[in-house]
């Protein structure tokens, strides 16, 4: 359900009340281990055992984590993330109180076009983030990696971030409506914002997996080093993202 109010931008099952529904199914769970809670056909409870116990200690415990979920974060211009839900809850921007655009509130756009062309302005390389809202491990590389100082201030500071979204169910205006080929032959029409970045990412970049980054130069046509999917590790991502720094300013250097 999560996921689909994600990609249809219905704007219900936002963080709270996400996270609300979570905490009243393991508050009543914990409540039920512990004899609180009984249903008719339930046997008499003379005594708790170990494992009930235990369970019912977790239950209670995991509703402390989830209500820290509700802690404001700076740097995320919303809630803290729970690492343990990434993934599975949707993205602590995607709330009633604390909306946010872009993952830790960072400064990003959602049209190619657009992105490149602030890119040009401010001469800042691009990192294309194709991403869905759908997707498991980009919310993990989002709320794992993305807030570590080393790639944080780059992604912050140096680069110039572009997430398009390939499972994005938005109508395209008519005018953006094209029949493009199928690779089984015949044609298809891009109906929706996500088909026509899907069909972009796999047009130029031949790989259909999210999450996928691609840092280009300014101008997007310069491919500063090798695109990656996740990538979990956070100095291996960090090296990526100064791989592409280093090779701007090569550019830079050869164009003066």
């Amino acid at each position: 359900m999560s996921n689909a109010d994600l990609v249809k931008h219905w704007g219900i099952l936002k963080i709270e009340p996400f996270l609300g529904l979570w905490i009243l199914t393991f508050l009543g769970m914990g409540v039920y281990l512990f004899g609180g809670i009984k249903f008719p056909h339930d046997s008499p409870l003379k005594k708790l055992g170990w494992g009930r116990m235990s369970l019912g200690v977790l239950s209670f415990a995991f509703v402390a984590y989830l209500a820290s979920g509700f802690i404001y974060s700076e740097q995320s211009g919303s809630y803290r993330s729970l690492k343990l839900l990434s993934g599975l809850a949707p993205p602590v921007c995607y709330s009633w109180v604390y909306d946010c655009d872009c993952p830790q509130n960072l400064e990003c756009f959602k049209d190619l076009d657009e992105g490149l062309a602030f890119a040009q302005q401010v001469n800042k390389p691009v990192m294309i983030d194709f991403t869905g809202h759908a997707c498991v491990n980009c919310r993990k590389m989002e709320e794992n990696v993305w807030p570590e100082r080393e790639v944080y201030t780059q992604l912050r500071d140096d680069y110039v971030l572009i997430s398009l979204y390939v499972d994005d169910k938005r109508a395209l205006p008519e005018a953006e409506q094209l029949l493009v080929e199928k690779a089984t032959g015949g044609t298809r029409k891009l109906r929706k914002v996500g088909d026509k970045w899907s069909h972009f990412q796999t047009e130029y970049f031949q790989t259909n997996t999210q999450p996928y980054y691609v840092l280009l130069s300014s101008d997007g046509e310069k491919l500063l080093n090798q695109p990656v999917g996740y990538t979990p590790e956070i100095e291996e991502f960090a090296s990526f993202l100064q791989c592409g720094q280093d090779a701007y300013s090569q550019i830079a250097v050869q164009k003066d």
